[in-house]
């Protein structure tokens, strides 16, 4: 039977080198998204989904990441002797939001291995992974719907997305299979970062993942694949072919996303979320739109 699932598993060790040198001594997981760091988006969309027991895999140099999410007292104590109990309601926040682990990942040997690294804390039950990169807005309930997507088939289950097809070579692509459900679909084989040409589809893998604790034992047995690196694409392959392991689904997310994984995106990102904040919006729309009007193509 499905278990019901408590944990989430946030890998947080890359370097970062797209964002260098603002990566250098920051890791890129703090990188501020208007005003908070990306890493708290994403626990945040963990919570709010139910999972408020937290694994980050990190590696050398994330301290920053494990403050961010500790009281900082002195910084507290000021505010409150101010009385800017606003100010001091947004520093305890991130402190509050979850209990929240860390292990660190070691040798970089890619998601696969930083995955793997989750068994002892996850131990024998389905988990989910979210990964920094993508960020969900909160008004759309995307892990929610995988988390019961998973206890509905006992399945492994991840996020898709349609792509433009010339764009599917920076993804994970799955070959499909439509269900009964208009938004779930059966996974029948994954590639990982395919040419155009090779493609099995233009739905492409995005940074969530609902899986079934068999993945470990598949992790352990996978070799290195693209890049020298364990992937979790294989093991997911592996899992799709299964007979035995509930197979693989994918939730086809329509809703909106903001990527974070290089300087445009990152930049875009930024942007829209302002746009749509009431406290920044109505005055960062107009000077925006003149902004563009001045540059011009």
């Amino acid at each position: 039977m499905p278990s019901h699932i408590t944990k989430a598993v946030i890998p947080a060790a890359g370097l970062g080198t797209r964002f260098l040198p603002a990566t250098k001594a920051m890791p890129k997981e703090m990188l501020p998204v208007v005003d908070k760091p990306a890493i708290q988006y994403v626990v945040e969309e963990a919570v709010s989904a139910g999972l408020r027991d937290v694994l980050m895999v990190t590696g050398r140099n994330k301290n920053a990441l494990e403050n961010h999410f500790d009281r900082v007292a002195e910084l507290e104590a000021t505010l409150e002797a101010k009385g800017d109990l606003a100010k001091l309601q947004r520093v305890t926040e991130s402190t509050d939001l979850a209990d929240i682990h860390y292990v660190r990942q070691g040798d970089p040997k890619g998601l696969g291995h930083a995955v793997l690294r989750a068994r002892m804390h996850v131990g024998d039950e389905p988990f989910a992974v979210l990964l920094g990169d993508d960020l969900i807005d909160s008004r759309d309930t995307l892990l929610s719907r995988m988390i019961e997507v998973q206890g509905q088939r006992n399945a492994t289950v991840v996020a898709l997305l349609e792509v433009d097809p010339a764009q599917i070579h920076l993804y994970g692509a799955a070959a499909i299979e439509a269900t009964e459900e208009d938004d779930v679909v059966r996974i029948t084989g994954l590639v990982e970062k395919p040419s155009p040409e090779s493609a099995p589809s233009n739905y492409a893998v995005i940074g969530r993942y609902v899986l079934r604790p068999e993945v470990f034992d598949v992790l352990e047995n996978t070799a290195p694949g693209k890049g020298g690196e364990i992937q979790l694409t294989d093991a997911l392959q592996h899992l799709a072919a299964s007979e035995t392991d509930g197979g693989v689904y994918g939730v086809v997310f329509r809703g909106r996303r903001y990527d974070t994984g290089d300087k445009i995106d990152y930049i875009k990102a930024i942007v829209q979320l302002a746009c749509e904040r009431g406290d920044l919006g109505e005055e960062l729309r107009p000077w925006l739109r003149d902004f563009v009007a001045t540059v011009g193509d």
